[in-house]
């Protein structure tokens, strides 16, 4: 198996929010995050630029109705999440 391309980093405040999130969804978000997000080359390809007050961050769809909401540092080759949950409540 290859090694990943990126490394993948949780904020406290992600932290908070995922371990509120039941646990078959966790284990969805992780599994996208470490199994898919960590492994492309360019991760940007997987998601989608956020505008507004969210400019600068990337919005990843997880299984239809779960989102993480990342940053991308690419001179550290780092995913930051800084938000994940469902959909309706990830943006608030």
């Amino acid at each position: 198996m290859t090694s990943p391309k990126w490394r993948i980093k949780l904020s406290e405040a992600c932290l908070k929010d995922f371990k509120k999130l039941d646990h078959t969804a966790q284990k969805r978000i992780l599994q996208y995050l470490n199994r898919r997000l960590a492994f492309i080359e360019k991760p940007q390809d997987l998601g989608k630029p956020l505008r507004q007050n969210l400019k600068g961050l990337w919005r990843f769809r997880i299984a239809g109705t779960y989102r993480a909401l990342c940053e991308i540092q690419e001179d550290q080759v780092l995913i930051l999440v800084l938000k994940v949950g469902h959909r309706r409540d990830v943006y608030e």
